[in-house]
Order: C-alpha cells, then structure tokens, then sequence
C-alpha cells in the first residue's frame, strides 16, 4: 500500500513540472531562438509540505547562478516640471514729447474814445463855466470872468467826458497759450522668471521669452527601462534581460536553465 502510495505521488509530480516546462515552451514557440521566457520555480514546484519548490524530492535539479554586473538598460525622455511661478519682465521706455498748453487770464484795458478831442466835453464845460462867470463881477470884469470861466468849464468838461465818455478801463478774459515740453512713457514684456518644481520636490527659476503653460520642459534624462544582468553558471558567463533589477546576488537555475524571479519578463540570454 505505501508502495503504490509513493507511485501516486512520483507521477503527480512529474506532471506538475511536465506542466511547467510545456507551459514555458508555449509560451515562448513563437520567440526568437535568443529569446526565453521565464518560469518562477517557486510558482512551478510549490509544494505544500513546505516552502523549498524541491522539498518532497519530485523531479528538476536546483542550482543557482552567481551574478557577476547588472547594466542598467536608459532611454533618454523629456524632462518635464510644473510650473509654480511666472514674473513678468517690463521694460520701462520715455519718449520727448512736447505739450501745447493753454489757460484763460483777465486783463484789463482801456476802452476806445467816442470823441478822441473830446470837442462836446470841452464846449459844453465852456459854455457852462462862461455861463457862471458872467454872473461874478461888474463892468469889464465880468467879460474876464465869463472868459476865465469858459477856460475852467472847457478843461473839466474834457476831464469828465475823458473818464465817464471814452477811455475806460475794463475787465476781460484772454486765453494764453504756451509749449511745454513733456515725457511719455511706454512698457513693453521683455521676458518672463519662470519658477518650477521637479518630481522630487526641488525648485529652480529660469528666464523664458514666452509665457509657459502648466509644465516646461527642462530637457530629457535618462530613465531605466530594464537591466542586463551577466551572470556565471557552470564556468560560462552569460546575459539576461531583466524587467527589475535582482535582489540578490544569486539567481536560480532549474535543470540547468535560467529563472529569472519575475513570471512576466522577457529575458535576453547571449552567450558570451
């Protein structure tokens, strides 16, 4: 009974790690010759009376490869920040730019005379002076009182109608003007101090001629797209591809064949 047993569990293990290795051989007939699939021993040869994949004794050999350089594989890409700060840069300009400028005064200035002689004033101021001199003294003296009163009345007469006739002075508004010279000034953007933050957290400014948007880009730089690990194994040295870079310095063979420790990376194999 244990006999037969044993025999059940041999058979089921050999197509356990039958079932691996067809499933690896579908999954890469139709790669290059170059090109090898990965199998996780661990996922293939689980057992569940323990954790090592070869713990009940069925089937494959487990040995390890020593990794001897891990390349890392870079492409170069745009490297993009986001923009946290525009300043605009004004540039101040003046222009000679004379001004015409006028305001309103008041002056004063003399009417023009009616009568520039002032013949009416004159006559009527005789008429009436000669008229009261007549009236003072006797004889031969009124004739020189009415004639030195004709004089007196002639001159006020003038005086009078010099002031209140013609020749009076009056208020009026004139407007001035002059030329000043002025100063215009004009501003233009000349650029713009542009401030940004990188992924990992540091700033920096740079000048730009034009208004950015959200993110600038600051150039390109390297980024890793995989690792070229070269490893010994049975005195050869050869390369594989990995998506991740290996967390330790070994790497687990299976029947003398390479597994790498992701289920889902393409590995290059080269033979060096």
């Amino acid at each position: 009974m244990k006999t037969t047993t044993t025999t059940i569990l041999v058979a089921a293990g050999a197509l356990l790690v039958g079932g691996a290795a067809t499933a690896a051989f579908m999954n890469n007939h139709n790669r290059p010759d170059d090109y090898s699939g990965s199998v996780d021993v661990r996922s293939a040869l689980g057992s569940s009376r323990g954790d090592s994949p070869l713990g009940n004794g069925v089937g494959g050999r487990l040995e390890y490869a020593d990794v001897v350089r891990v390349d890392p594989i870079t492409q170069q890409q745009p490297h993009y920040a986001d923009v946290i700060g525009v300043q605009p840069l004004r540039e101040i300009a003046t222009t000679d730019m004379p001004r015409h400028v006028c305001h309103d005064v008041v002056v004063q200035e003399r009417l023009p005379r009616r009568d520039v002689n002032n013949i009416g004033g004159t006559v009527i101021g005789a008429l009436v002076g000669g008229l009261a001199g007549n009236q003072v003294g006797h004889g031969g003296g009124r004739s020189v009182a009415t004639a030195a009163g004709a004089v007196a009345g002639g001159f006020i007469g003038n005086r009078i109608e010099q002031n209140y006739v013609g020749g009076r002075v009056v208020d009026r508004d004139v407007r001035r003007c002059h030329t000043e010279d002025g100063v215009a000034e004009s501003s233009r953007i000349t650029g713009y101090d542009v401030t940004y933050r990188n992924d990992d957290g540091t700033t920096g400014t740079m000048r730009m001629d034009t208004r950015p948007g959200s993110r600038i880009q600051l150039g390109s730089q390297d980024v890793v797209k995989g690792y070229d690990v070269t490893y010994r194994y049975d005195g050869q040295e050869k390369t594989v591809r990995m998506d991740q870079k290996p967390n330790s310095d070994r790497l687990p063979v299976l029947d003398g064949r390479l597994v790498t420790q992701t289920a889902s990376a393409v590995d290059t194999i080269s033979q060096r």
